[in-house]
C-alpha cells in the first residue's frame, strides 16, 4: 500500500491478489495509533488482548464491550491511514446473531471501528453472515481462540496431526472455510502449524493474517507490547521484540527520580522567569 493512502477493506483483498504482505499491529490508545499509522502499518487491531497487556488480567474474558468501544474510539482518533478493526469481546456476540449485530453496530457507531473481529469458525458462521450482510466488514479468527481458553486447556497450538491436537486439523480447515463462506473479508490464523496455515492460505480467496502460524500467511499481526518490548520478561515464541522500550522507560524514570531527589531537576531552563518589574519611568 502507498504511504498516505487510506487503507480500505477492498485494498486488503487487492493486497492478497497482488501478493503484497499485510501488516497488522494491536493498538489501544491514540498516541500509539498515531505512531503506528505514521510507520505504515496497514491495519490496527484494537484487540481484547488489552485485558492482559493494559489491564493486567490473566485472560481476555473479563473485557467488556464498553471498554472495547472506549479504546477503539481512542485508536480511531490517531489512525488516518490504517484500517481500524475492533475486537468483539467475550459475551458480546455469542448469545445470538441479534446480540452480535447490536454489538458490532456500537463498535462502529460509537467506537469508530471500520471493521470488527470475532473468534470462532463453524459455530459463528451465521453470526458473521448477519453482521456482514448489513455492510459491517468482519474479520474472522480461527485456530487458537483466546476466548476459548478454558475449553482448550490453555493457550495451546491447534491443528496438529498428532499428539494433544490430533483430529483438530480438519476442524481448523473447516472453520476457516466457514468464515470465508459466511462473508468475512479476512481471517486471523493463530497458533497453528505452518503447513496447515500454508494450506489454508492457498485455498482461501480472502487474506489470512497469521500470529504464530508461520510465514506462508498473507499477513502478520503482533501485539504492540511484544513488538516494542513493553511486555513482561516472557515473550511468546511466535513474537519478535523489535525494541526494548520497557528498559528505556525504566531507565528514563530512574533518571528522573534521581534528578528530583538531587535537586538537579528542574533547572532554570524548565522554569518561567518572573515578570519584569516596572521602573515607573515616564
Amino acid at each position: 500500500m502507498e504511504l498516505g493512502k487510506k487503507v480500505t477493506v477492498p485494498d486488503v483483498a487487492r493486497m492478497k491478489a497482488a501478493g503484497e504482505r499485510i501488516t497488522m499491529v494491536t493498538a489501544y490508545d491514540c498516541a500509539f495509533a498515531r505512531l503506528l499509522d505514521q510507520a505504515g502499518v496497514d491495519l490496527l487491531l484494537v484487540g481484547d488482548s488489552l485485558g492482559m497487556v493494559v489491564q493486567g488480567l490473566e485472560t481476555t474474558l473479563p473485557v467488556t464491550l464498553d471498554e472495547m468501544i472506549y479504546h477503539t474510539r481512542m485508536v480511531a482518533r490517531g489512525a488516518h491511514r490504517a484500517l481500524v478493526v475492533g475486537d468483539l469481546p467475550f459475551g458480546a456476540y455469542q448469545t445470538s446473531p441479534t446480540q452480535a449485530l447490536e454489538s458490532a453496530i456500537r463498535l462502529v457507531k460509537e467506537g469508530g471501528a471500520q471493521a470488527v473481529k470475532l473468534e470462532g469458525g463453524l459455530p459463528m458462521a451465521r453470526t458473521i453472515e448477519a453482521i456482514a450482510v448489513i455492510d459491517v466488514p468482519v474479520m474472522g479468527h480461527v485456530g487458537l481462540t483466546p476466548q476459548s481458553v478454558h475449553r482448550m486447556g490453555g493457550h495451546r497450538v491447534q491443528g496438529r496431526r498428532h499428539g494433544h491436537g490430533a483430529g483438530e486439523r480438519e476442524r481448523v480447515l473447516d472453520d476457516a472455510r466457514a468464515v470465508q463462506e459466511a462473508g468475512a473479508f479476512a481471517v486471523v490464523l493463530e497458533c497453528i502449524p505452518l503447513d496447515l496455515a500454508a494450506e489454508i492460505t492457498a485455498e482461501l480467496k480472502i487474506p489470512t493474517i497469521g500470529i504464530g502460524a508461520g510465514a506462508h500467511c498473507d499477513g502478520q499481526v503482533l501485539v504492540l507490547h511484544d513488538l516494542l518490548g513493553l511486555s513482561a520478561d516472557w515473550t511468546p515464541r511466535f513474537a519478535k521484540r523489535y525494541a526494548e522500550l520497557g528498559q528505556e522507560v525504566v531507565r528514563a524514570a530512574e533518571t528522573y527520580v534521581r534528578e528530583v531527589k538531587e535537586g538537579t531537576f528542574p533547572t532554570d531552563a524548565q522554569a518561567f522567569a518572573p515578570p519584569k518589574t516596572s521602573t515607573g519611568a515616564a
